[in-house]
Parts: C-alpha cells; structure tokens; sequence
C-alpha cells in the first residue's frame, strides 16, 4: 500500500540568534535574506517541495516578523498593483501558496531542540512530519527534505539527513554510526550529541533535516533534560532507536552553515551568481573586484 505523504514540517525558530547580533537583535535571524527572501521562506519552499501543506512555526516573543512575513499584507499588494509591479506582486502572493497554512506555537521557554519539536505535538498528533532548521540551507536539484520523504516512504521510518564534516568539528554536531549501508542509506546504531572529536563514533553528521515518526513524542516527554540542561532532540532519537529503526541519508546537495558568518556570506555570494537577473552583472563585480585586489 502506498505510503500517505507527509503533510507538516515543524520549523523550530525560537534562537535568539546570538552569533549574528546585533543584527539580530530586533530582527529574527530566520528573516536575514539570501539575495532577496530570508531563509525561512528558502526553509518553506524546501517543505512545500517535499509536498506539506502544514507549515508549524515553533516561535519565541521576539519573532513577529517571521508571522508577518508569512502574512497577507493587503496595503502592499494594493500599492504594487497600482504601481504594475506584476512581478513584484506575484512574489509576494506566492510566499505561501492558497492550498498551505502556517501555524504559530509559541515555545514559552528555550528549553532546547527536543522541546521545541515537541511543542508541535498538539497540531502534529501521531503523523510522521519534517523537522527542518532553516540555519542549514541545502542546494539540491531536488530538495533535500523531498529525498528523505522518498526514504522515509520506501523505509516507513524516522530518517536523518546527514554528510561527513571534518573529525575536529564533530563536536558542533549530532554524531552517528550506522550500519547496514545500501546505497546513501543506512541504520543508525548510535547517536551522540557533540561530542569531542576523540570521543565521536563517526563523522557522519545529522545537518538540519529530520523526517520523524509521531512516536518521537513519547520520548520527548520522558527522557528529562540533556546536554545544557536542555531537552535534547538528540536523545529523544537515541530512545526512538529502542523501539524502531531509524536511518540514515546522505543527502545530494550543498549545504551552507548560514548560522555562521563565514557560511551566511559564501551563501550569500554563490545564490547572487546563480540569480536569475543578478547573475550575470554580480560575477562581473567579482571578477573586476578580484582582479583589483590582485593588482594591488
């Protein structure tokens, strides 16, 4: 029998965002742009791709904008009509089609990961669902969360996406090992939440993208709190592993760290060259900048 699509993606974006201040001290670091959309409307279209049609915001008292943003704003269409700003227009209709809604869970406390995924129990129920950390954003042909549905429909399991990152760097990740490869999927037989690069099972690092079973739930509430005295997505999927499999996926695609500085700008610079009208003219700005800075 054919496997339901999965119809919510959960969107954890309570952070403060601390590493981009003071840039994000009035505005939600989801809202910082990539060219011209913020990346929580990249982490949006990457769900609708993969065929939600609920989008759940797990918010904080500072994020207001990302509720407007996804918004309608009437006074706004109005003007760019009047205006003939078709494209424009059609921009700012399209942010979330007619057939998705948005909804908005206020996470009360910043309790961590785990707690924030399971502020979405009350809308999510028992259905798997997308979790998705729109930090990490992932170029793919197809996009990344859409491969995992097609995992997590041929496996009818919770299935991580994951890619290798260097042994020193493994403790500004959860960590697994895995067994029974076949492919670019495999059998998570242990995960660990940032450990030291002496200490780490693998390299293999889970990267913002998560397909999970309703039943993570269950573990969210009863594994107490973590690392950081947080609640721990981590260890809730360690605890899932007890009853039922969880795999691994190698996702294709590029992904940038856009919770770093270094990776927000080389997102920043490789979209603005594959942009549509931009391209072209920002690669010429590249080339005469460089070739100005050699000189010199």
């Amino acid at each position: 029998m054919q496997k339901s699509k999965i119809q919510f993606a959960v969107f954890p974006v309570a952070g403060r965002g601390t590493r981009f201040l003071p840039a994000t001290k009035a505005s939600p670091k989801e809202m910082l742009p990539i060219v011209d959309k913020p990346l929580i409307q990249y982490a949006t279209e990457e769900a609708l791709s993969a065929g939600a049609t609920k989008l759940v915001f797990i918010t904080g008292s500072t994020k207001r904008a990302i509720a407007d943003h996804f918004d309608i704003d009437h006074e706004l269409e109005e003007e760019l009509e009047k205006q003939g700003k078709d494209d424009l227009l059609k921009a700012v209709k399209d942010i979330v089609p007619s057939w998705a809604s948005c909804i908005f869970i206020r996470q009360g406390s910043p309790l961590g990961l785990g707690h924030a995924v399971l502020c979405a129990r009350p809308v999510v129920e028992n259905q798997p669902f997308f979790v998705h950390l729109a930090d990490d954003l992932i170029d793919a042909e197809i996009s990344c969360l859409k491969q995992m549905a097609e995992v997590h429909a041929a496996r009818d399991a919770s299935v991580l996406g994951v890619e290798l990152v260097p042994k020193e760097d493994t403790n500004k990740y959860g960590i697994v090992a895995t067994e029974n490869r076949d492919g670019k999927i495999s059998r998570v037989t242990k995960i660990v939440e940032k450990p030291k690069p002496e200490n780490a099972p693998s390299n293999l690092a889970v990267v913002g993208r998560y397909v999970l079973t309703g039943r993570i739930f269950e573990k969210l509430t009863t594994i107490g709190r973590g690392a950081g005295g947080e609640i721990q997505l981590t260890d809730g999927i360690a605890a899932l592993m007890n009853d039922e499999p969880v795999y691994a996926y190698e996702f294709a695609g590029k992904r940038y760290d856009c919770g770093s500085k270094l990776g927000y700008l080389q997102a920043t610079v490789e979209y603005g060259l594959k942009h549509e009208s931009l391209g072209d003219s920002f690669s010429k700005y590249l080339k005469d900048f460089t070739s100005k800075m050699n000189q010199k």
